[in-house]
């Protein structure tokens, strides 16, 4: 993301979470009134694509700290050193190897799975920029934007983009959906931008054009998938992160507004929380706010 991507990204008003213990408690209250047990926060499972670095490990600690089985993939053949941590630190972590543009490993993946209700099914996993100059080990190295930029377009990169950022999320939404139906709170969750916005920009600003297509696209889909699986009682969204400092883009913090990864996580887990079939298909800030596209 250039410089004026991440100024003109930060100019929204960035509202006040609401206080999720409240929430949690009105929830228990309104199942107990139905004679429901609710379950405990161990019953509930989250699945994470991209779960290595940045927003998708950040889920994956989050998640863990409260208490839900995490089941964070990644495309690596060796596990990374963020997972394995993380696993040894919380025994509710499991760590499975997916390639999102592999029809093959997530069938393989969710036959493993058969048997395990998702929750909370996240669509992390994207590709940003051209990161062939970074070392495979190298999560810090920021890539390289201006081969997105018109007359500079690496068109080999918008075939890695398109795959992984619009592919991906369909193959593993319906590659888990039977898992997704199973469970108990039937979301599925696509972590988009508001880079892919088609309405919220008055002027169109340069750059960047294999991502944030990708992103316009994205919620495209997603809207049409939120569209086909509503009568089943899923929940279907799209959550903008906001101008996010993850490893990739620690070169940002120069820049005002920019909002941590703990943060911006936070506010999307509440925002998941709250969440509900009468919000399917809708396209949303981090802390629940609509988002123009």
């Amino acid at each position: 993301m250039t410089a004026p991507e991440v100024i003109a990204s930060r100019l929204m008003t960035i509202r006040s979470s609401s206080c999720r213990a409240q929430l949690i408690a009105a929830g228990l209250l309104a199942l107990l009134l139905a004679g429901v047990r609710p379950p405990s926060a161990q019953a509930y499972t989250v699945l994470i694509t991209g779960a290595n670095s940045g927003i998708g490990l950040e889920f994956a600690k989050q998640y863990a700290a409260e208490g839900w089985t995490v089941i964070a993939t990644d495309r690596r053949a060796e596990q990374p050193r963020s997972l394995t941590e993380l696993a040894a630190r919380y025994k509710n972590v499991r760590i499975e190897t997916l390639d999102v543009t592999s029809i093959d490993q997530a069938h393989a993946l969710a036959q493993k799975l058969a048997n395990v209700p998702i929750d909370v099914l996240i669509n992390n996993a994207g590709v940003y920029n051209d990161r062939s100059r970074c070392r495979p080990d190298d999560e810090e190295c920021p890539g390289d934007w201006s081969v997105e930029s018109f007359g500079k377009l690496k068109f080999p990169l918008l075939d890695t983009i398109m795959a992984v950022n619009i592919k991906g999320p369909l193959i593993v939404s319906e590659a888990f959906y039977g898992n997704v139906k199973a469970s108990v709170l039937k979301k599925i969750v696509a972590i988009s931008s508001s880079n892919g916005t088609l309405t919220g920009e008055k002027s169109p600003r340069p750059g960047a054009i294999f991502y944030r297509m990708s992103k316009a696209a994205l919620n495209r889909e997603m809207q049409i998938v939120a569209a086909s699986t509503r009568s089943d009682g899923v929940t279907v969204v799209m959550l903008n992160p906001g101008p996010t400092l993850t490893e990739h883009q620690e070169y940002l913090k120069r820049y005002p507004g920019m909002l941590t990864t703990s943060f911006t996580v936070r506010n999307m887990i509440e925002t998941i929380d709250k969440v509900t079939i009468r919000d399917t298909g809708r396209f949303l800030r981090y802390d629940g706010a609509t988002e123009p596209w």
